[in-house]
């Protein structure tokens, strides 16, 4: 339900949000849209957003991305909520099913309200799912709801050159191979060097195929990273967005890059997250009427999600 307006942004939370999680013992955990919700009433940010509700979407969404016989199994195992939808990283939970739909619905709204034009900016906690494959699930990731968004961009409202920046510890392969042949793709990921760290991929060469070739850009970042180093490379991706004049931007601002996560090896501090959302919107402002959807994507510590997270928003809203 939209409550009265305030600005130009919007922030999606509730439970059927919350409840894509894999349990309290898994690091993908139901905490996690909490540890954000509560930071963001904390700061006051609702005083300058939007809250909306999460949206149910439907199956012809996912499979704008998804295999159907893939689907088939999401949905198989959603009502046992025992296995494993792949090798071993990410397992079954009761309710699977009805959980990705909402994040898939809700990315689908978030881009609906965006080139309408309601918004021109919007941040959604648990999405950001970036690596999944057309037919499995990895990685923690059930769908691809990054996938599906630039999917829908294109079938639903004929947006083909579709930015897509990801921040997040781990590569983004589920988008990058997805569309690695793909010209239209443009494709910016910060990620730790795959020598340390899954997936294992990324490396700087890796700058797509055939006709895409130069229309990925991959920087793989030494353990340790901090803020000094991301913030030298960082012009580097801002002069390629530019020279690539995107259609809209879909930024993936995972929190497990931020310095103490417990599976992964980066040291940032939310200022990255600050300063990417807010150089991305100034990018977005000057090619494609400001819209850009920030997804939550990674992190497993509470408290970087919660510092990491309110730092997009933050951002989001001076931009306006």
């Amino acid at each position: 339900m939209l409550m009265k307006t305030k600005s130009t942004g919007c922030v999606y939370l509730g439970e059927e949000l919350a409840r894509y999680a894999f349990g309290n013992n898994h690091p993908f955990g139901p905490l996690r849209h909490e540890a954000f919700s509560k930071a963001f009433y904390r700061q006051a940010l609702d005083q300058s957003v939007d809250i909306l509700e999460p949206v149910t979407g439907t199956q012809a969404m996912l499979e704008l991305f998804h295999d159907p016989a893939y689907i088939e199994k999401v949905k198989q195992l959603s009502e046992s909520g025992a296995g494993y939808l792949d090798m071993g990283d990410t397992p079954a939970f009761p309710g699977m099913y009805p959980a990705v739909l909402t994040v898939a619905g809700t990315v689908c709204d978030a881009i609906d309200r965006l080139v309408d034009q309601e918004y021109i900016r919007a941040f959604i906690p648990i999405a950001g799912l970036h690596h999944a494959r057309r037919h499995t699930a990895a990685g923690f990731c059930v769908i691809n709801d990054c996938g599906i968004a630039i999917e829908y961009l294109r079938h639903q409202h004929n947006i083909n050159r579709v930015a897509y920046i990801d921040i997040d510890a781990h590569h983004g392969d589920g988008v990058f191979y997805s569309f690695e042949n793909d010209p239209e793709l443009i494709f910016v990921d910060f990620h730790e060097d795959g020598r340390y760290l899954y997936p294992g991929t990324g490396n700087a060469n890796e700058t797509g195929k055939g006709s895409a070739e130069g229309a990925k850009l991959n920087i793989p970042m030494p353990p340790d990273a901090g803020d000094v180093l991301f913030m030298d490379l960082w012009p580097q991706a801002e002069t390629f967005l530019r020279d690539n004049e995107p259609g809209f931007v879909i930024l993936q601002c995972g929190a497990d890059s931020l310095y103490d996560d417990p599976i992964t090896h980066l040291a940032y501090t939310e200022n990255v997250h600050r300063q990417v959302m807010a150089n991305i919107c100034r990018i977005a402002d000057e090619y494609c009427g400001g819209r850009v959807l920030a997804l939550g994507g990674g992190g497993y510590n509470l408290d970087n999600i919660a510092k990491a997270w309110t730092a997009v928003v933050s951002a989001m809203i001076d931009a306006d």
